[in-house]
């Protein structure tokens, strides 16, 4: 039976999937690093400091450390993600009933906990998460499942009683690999993506999860 749902951030719960790109591109034009978007696709899945190593390997450039680079990127999304970023539509409405419910709850993030904490912060989510997990925590990130197998394990959850909510491939690939079930809420570009049809449900928006779309998953109401 699922007793636990487990969130991914960005995308997912905050908009701030829209800055990375834009963070990225930003700094590595600050220290010359040669990076393009269509370059973006090298280092899919990898955590930041991981793909700014890869940059490093790469393309590599005089100056600051692939780690400092990192750094800067992180900042300077967390800045804007607080000026500008919104929680998505339905996250609230959702948390609210989970919680009302008596579900256990977790937020499972690739991002560092350096970004998660003030984002959550910022945000007034906080309250809302029985355990808050960055994948700095574990050897692997997504598409590994370490990040949401950490969460079960520190909500003292089993896998098959847990549900994930995912934005992304890797992230409903983690998942699945856990052997937990998902729901995936891509981005309207990607909702038709096959790579998706993995996932136990696609929904364009956590607005549209109602009470028998998740009794159709789980087997059981909110």
């Amino acid at each position: 039976m699922i007793n636990t749902i487990l969130f991914d951030m960005d995308g997912l719960l905050l908009d701030t999937e829209l800055y990375w790109g834009d963070s990225m591109l930003k700094i590595a034009a600050q220290e010359g690093i040669p990076i393009t978007r269509e370059r973006f696709k090298e280092t899919t899945g990898l955590r930041i400091f991981e793909v700014t190593e890869y940059w490093q390997r790469n393309y590599p450039w005089q100056g600051a450390s692939s780690e400092a680079v990192a750094n800067a990127i992180l900042d300077d999304i967390i800045q804007v993600s607080i000026a500008n970023g919104k929680i998505m539509p339905g996250v609230i409405q959702l948390l609210d009933t989970l919680q009302s419910k008596g579900y256990k709850i977790a937020l499972a993030s690739s991002s560092p906990m350096r970004m998660i904490a003030p984002l959550v912060d910022h945000f007034k989510l906080a309250s809302y998460f029985n355990q808050i997990c960055s994948a700095d925590a574990v050897e692997y990130g997504k598409p590994h499942p370490a990040v949401f197998l950490h969460a079960a394990n520190l909500l003292h959850t089993q896998q098959h009683e847990c549900l994930v909510l995912e934005d992304s491939i890797n992230g409903v690939i983690a998942a699945k690999a856990a052997r937990m079930k998902v729901i995936a809420v891509p981005d309207a570009h990607q909702i038709n993506n096959p790579a998706f049809s993995i996932a136990d449900a696609i929904l364009p928006s956590l607005e549209q999860l109602n009470d028998a779309q998740f009794k159709a998953i789980t087997g059981h109401s909110f």
